[in-house]
């Protein structure tokens, strides 16, 4: 016996995802530039604000680092660009390019200041 062949209308095709249109992914990408640049602006500011806060008085010879750092700061500095990652993932697999890409480039810069937070408090 010969199997009937296979045909097409029987056994359709996993429907795929709808890929969004291009204006609403320019609008997402720039509601969430928009929201990158001032998280990024705080951030920075925060980072001179304490940096200058642990600079070494005129009477002492290094700063006082006998409090350590507490872990809840340390998950939010490396979580910030975890969170980040995993946005710019998903906008990919949501096949928004435009704000893949831009929140790509916000991972990298999340991820250049909790280096800078890193070595500024490890320092």
């Amino acid at each position: 016996m010969a199997s009937p062949p296979a045909d097409d209308q029987d056994f359709p095709a996993p429907p795929r995802r709808e890929r969004p249109s291009r204006l609403i992914d320019v609008v997402v990408a720039l509601l969430l530039l928009v929201a990158d640049a001032v998280i990024v602006v705080v951030a920075a500011l925060l980072l001179v604000a304490v940096g200058m806060g642990t600079t070494p008085s005129p009477h002492s010879s290094r700063p006082d680092h006998s409090r350590g750092t507490p872990v809840l700061a340390w998950f939010v500095i490396w979580g910030v660009p975890a969170v980040a990652a995993v946005g710019a993932f998903v906008h990919a697999r949501l096949r928004m390019p435009v704000t893949a890409v831009v929140q790509g480039l916000f991972t990298l810069v999340c991820t250049l200041l909790a280096v800078a937070w890193t070595r500024m408090l490890l320092s």
